[in-house]
């Protein structure tokens, strides 16, 4: 299992509709909610599902340094 925080970033393998692929976490549970970072759209994946997809995860504390 990935540890996720929420407020880290995630970059993803495949790129949302808008041309972007980073997604910054909102709310961490069984369901993962992460906001575009782009576009801003809202998007609420299955973490099993969202685990598989992931390509780097950014903590929070790395974008800040």
């Amino acid at each position: 299992m990935i540890q996720i925080h929420a407020g880290d970033f995630l970059q993803m393998k495949k790129e949302h509709p808008c041309g972007n692929n980073c997604f910054r976490v909102l709310r961490v549970g069984s369901d993962i909610r992460m906001v575009c970072t782009q576009c801003g759209r809202d998007v609420t994946v299955p973490r099993v599902k969202l685990e598989r997809n992931i390509k780097k995860v950014i903590s929070a504390e790395e974008e800040h340094d």
